[in-house]
C-alpha cells in the first residue's frame, strides 16, 4: 500500500471506530419508519458488498429484515383482513428487496429439466439473481425460526432460554450466510 492509501485507510478506520464508540456510549431512541429503514438496509447492503460480502449472503439478511418489518407492521395495523400478515410480508418484501436488487450484481443460471421440449416452462435455463434468491431464503429462515425455537422449548420441557428466539434466528441466518460465503 502506498502512504496515501495507508493514511486514508487509517482515517477511515478511525472515523468508523469513533462513530461506533459514540453510538454505544450514548444510546439514543431512534424513531424510524419504513422508507428510512429501507434506505438504511440498502446502504448497509451496498457497504457490505463493497467490503466483499457475497450478494447472496446480503440477500439473506435483507430478506429477513423485510420479513420482520412486514410482520411487525401487520401486528400494528388494526385492519381486519384475511391473510393480513402474509399481505404485509409480501408488500414489505417487494418494497424493500426489489429496489435494493438493482444495486446488487451477481446472477447464476439454473437448468430445469423436468420434461417437455427445451424452451417450455419445465425445460429451460433460468437466470436467477443471487440477491433475490438469498432474500427468499432469508424469508424462509425467518419464518422457520419461531417453529424451531418452539421445538427447542418443547425438548427442554417448555422452558425457554433468555433471548432464545433471537439467538436461534440469528444463528440460522448467520449459518446460512456462512455456508453461502464458503460455497459461492
Amino acid at each position: 500500500m502506498t502512504t496515501n492509501k495507508k493514511k486514508s485507510y487509517r482515517t477511515y478506520v478511525w472515523c468508523i471506530s469513533l462513530i461506533l464508540t459514540i453510538i454505544f456510549i450514548f444510546p439514543i431512541v431512534v424513531l424510524a419508519h419504513c422508507p428510512l429503514c429501507t434506505l438504511a438496509a440498502g446502504a448497509t447492503a451496498v457497504g457490505a458488498m463493497w467490503l466483499g460480502i457475497n450478494t447472496f449472503s446480503i440477500g439473506i439478511f435483507i430478506g429477513a429484515f423485510a420479513t420482520a418489518l412486514g410482520l411487525w407492521v401487520a401486528r400494528i395495523v388494526k385492519w381486519k383482513l384475511p391473510y393480513k400478515s402474509a399481505l404485509f410480508l409480501v408488500i414489505s418484501f417487494l418494497t424493500t428487496v426489489l429496489p435494493i436488487k438493482s444495486l446488487m450484481p451477481g446472477y447464476f443460471s439454473y437448468y430445469l429439466h423436468w420434461g417437455g421440449e427445451y424452451g417450455s416452462i419445465l425445460n429451460r435455463t433460468y437466470i436467477l439473481s443471487h440477491f433475490l434468491v438469498g432474500g427468499i431464503l432469508g424469508v424462509v429462515l425467518l419464518l422457520v425460526a419461531p417453529k424451531f425455537s418452539l421445538s427447542v422449548s418443547q425438548r427442554r420441557k417448555n422452558k425457554t432460554l433468555p433471548y432464545q428466539g433471537v439467538t436461534i434466528t440469528l444463528l440460522l441466518l448467520l449459518s446460512a450466510a456462512l455456508i453461502t460465503e464458503l460455497i459461492l
